[in-house]
């Protein structure tokens, strides 16, 4: 006879940063950095380079690849990430969405007309 334990899943944030327990604002940034990382190996992945070749190609050297390579998002910001794609012909394109908010917070835009009708009077 079989035993079945009971596994206790818990649902994502979809956030995989935030759900280690990183603060928000730290976990979006990672997250951002991910994305990008993910994507500029995907590159390199799909157009077969060998990692000196992409070095030359993003103007780095082949460690700096080998660490792309690797994930080691600790050793690269946005803005170099956003600099790699470029040199390989990509453009990115970041798309802004109001964060979620709070059951019962009360919302800036509604804070922000409730003032200005109040300096009207």
């Amino acid at each position: 006879m079989r035993t079945v334990e009971k596994v206790k899943l818990t649902r994502s944030s979809g956030n995989v940063f935030r759900d280690l327990g990183f603060s928000g604002d730290e976990a979006e940034y990672l997250k951002l950095r991910a994305e990008l990382m993910v994507n500029l190996q995907k590159v390199i992945a799909a157009r077969g380079l060998k990692q000196a070749e992409a070095a030359d190609l993003l103007g780095v050297t082949q460690p700096r690849v080998s660490d792309l390579m690797r994930g080691r998002i600790d050793l690269f910001s946005i803005d170099t990430l956003i600099d790699m794609l470029a040199h390989l012909g990509i453009r990115v394109k970041l798309v802004l969405h109001p964060r979620r908010r709070r059951a019962g917070a009360e919302s800036p835009l509604r804070h922000h007309r409730s003032i200005s009708r109040a300096q009207r009077a």
